[in-house]
């Protein structure tokens, strides 16, 4: 596999733009993590992406474009179109660079990216509930207005802000083997891509680069097949940072020369990925941001030496936060929940307590009624929600109440 390519941004590009972007952009930390360092059988870095300034690595590409603007550009305003990390990114680099920045949104995006964003001095617009309304909104204002629209990947600037990262990465890890990236448009893996690879050609070696898309928006392994890019379709996914249908062309281009592998990972792989980070790393990060991490637990990462994953972004809604983090415990055994039918009669609910009690799982949540589907006159259900330490934990508290003459079945998430 060629070790350059000649869409890609060269070294001399990237260095120029990590002076540029330096003007904004924090040096992030690398962050080792000895826990997934034992599940791969190498050492795995984490690049604390989700603590850059406006929580995710998209300010460097945001203000490399916006800052190469020409002074008639400038004065004519930015426009561009997100459910997040992009509209941050934008608004905070124009603001930055005293332009005026106008950011079309879903209607339904997560009240904390909405205000910071106008928080940055941003005029947001609402428009449509998908990513693709608010961009057919953003370049028809462009048309309109003379705005310059900012695209979120799909430019040779904004890819060589984003490789930036990669430039840093390859500094802090000088012995990197392996690189793990998250993959929406894909941008960020063609920037870091071109910058590690060419640094390590540059020293007569080489460095593996991988690409992780969730399973439910996983445009790039169908167009890599096809050998160009291809729209697929979206089903829903928690990781809304990388829900994209389609490649960007010119990112398309540079990713099928310099990336050597793209993999999927499941809603569940994510879920458990942010709460990992969550207690091994003491790092709050998104389930986009996650995915790199997520295809570790998964098994979708093969050992090949030093390992740093990209954690992309941190911006993740609370709410969203609260239900990835029970979705990420049921999918990880750690949560339980039974529905167990009963006799009517005084008693029951303590006895199944109990038993509970007895194989050291903790109730946090009771369900006590008698209109479930199908229960019989002299009949009540009862739904009991359970803390458990994992599967064979998980098993034992099942076995107990079976045992003691109780038919439990356990409710999928």
């Amino acid at each position: 596999m060629p070790e350059t390519s000649l869409a890609g941004p060269t070294l001399e590009k990237l260095e120029a733009a990590r002076v540029l972007v330096s003007r904004v952009a924090e040096r992030t930390p690398m962050e080792s993590s000895r826990y997934l360092a034992e599940l791969l059988g190498a050492p795995v870095y984490l690049k604390c992406e989700n603590l850059q300034r406006t929580g995710s690595y998209k300010i460097r590409g945001a203000y490399n474009r916006i800052a190469q603007l020409s002074d008639e550009e400038k004065a004519r305003g930015v426009v561009a179109a997100s459910a997040g990390n992009h509209a941050q990114g934008v608004a905070f680099a124009a603001r930055e660079l005293g332009i005026s920045a106008t950011i079309f949104m879903p209607v339904g995006v997560p009240l904390p990216k909405l205000q910071a964003t106008k928080s940055y001095g941003a005029h947001v617009i609402l428009r449509g509930h998908t990513v693709a309304e608010p961009l057919l909104a953003a370049a028809e204002y462009a048309e309109e207005t003379g705005a310059v629209f900012i695209p979120p990947y799909d430019h040779i600037d904004v890819i060589t802000g984003q490789g930036t990262l990669g430039l840093e990465m390859y500094e802090e890890v000088p012995g990197v083997e392996t690189v793990i990236v998250p993959i929406g448009g894909g941008g960020l893996i063609a920037g870091v891509a071109a910058a590690v690879k060419q640094r390590a050609a540059a020293e007569g070696r080489s460095v593996r680069v991988i690409g992780v898309q969730a399973a439910n928006a996983s445009a790039y392994p169908a167009s890599i097949d096809a050998g160009y890019p291809v729209e697929v379709a979206i089903t829903p996914t928690i990781a809304d940072g990388i829900a994209v249908g389609r490649p960007g062309t010119l990112n398309f281009d540079i990713i099928r020369e310099l990336v050597d592998e793209v993999v999927t990972v499941s809603e569940d792989d994510m879920a458990k990925a942010l709460l990992v980070l969550l207690e091994r790393a003491k790092l709050v990060v998104e389930p986009a941001g996650a995915a790199g991490v997520a295809a570790i637990l998964a098994g979708k990462v093969t050992p090949g030496g030093p390992t740093v994953v990209v954690l992309s972004g941190g911006n993740i809604d609370p709410l969203l936060m609260q239900r990835v983090i029970s979705h990420g415990l049921a999918a990880s055994d750690r949560y339980l929940t039974l529905r167990i039918p009963l006799p009517d009669r005084p008693g029951q609910l303590a006895r199944t307590s109990e038993l509970v009690a007895q194989a050291n799982a903790n109730v946090i949540e009771v369900l006590h009624t008698r209109h479930g589907h199908g229960l019989k006159i002299g009949e009540v259900e009862l739904e009991l929600s359970v803390e458990t330490r994992g599967p064979e934990h998980r098993d034992l508290v099942v076995e107990t109440l079976r045992a003691a003459g109780y038919h439990p079945q356990i409710v999928e998430d």
